[in-house]
């Protein structure tokens, strides 16, 4: 689902990459709708690199970016199987795995790519 990045989301994207000088993906030039797929495609160089980077999230961000997920404003659709999963199992460690369970199931059905 495409959506207009809130002040919140431009700063969790940036926290999270903070070499993103703009939020406009390289490759179409057109604005990032989302948080998790422009770090995991344009900004994380490995799948540990991608790990770092959403372990730097508060419980509170970390738990905002799961709702999101889950109404279908985040899409994963994009992110990569390995950052997924790297992004499951934080859940499942530091919200629950009741949560991560339902993340998993948002990424299996095969939600939009909205970078």
């Amino acid at each position: 689902m495409a959506r207009e990045l809130s002040e919140k989301d431009i700063e969790i994207l940036k926290k999270l990459a903070p070499e993103c000088g703009d939020l406009t993906c390289g490759g179409s030039g057109h604005q990032f709708h989302a948080i998790l797929p422009p770090v995991s495609n344009h900004f994380a160089e490995s799948a540990e690199d991608f790990t770092g980077r959403i372990s730097k999230l508060s419980d509170e961000e970390l738990a905002y970016i799961t709702e999101k997920i889950l109404t279908g404003e985040e899409g994963l659709g994009c992110v990569e199987v390995e950052d997924a999963e790297a992004l499951v199992k934080l859940i499942h460690d530091r919200i629950s795995p009741e949560m991560a369970k339902k993340v998993i199931a948002a990424y299996e059905s095969g939600a939009e790519c909205d970078r």
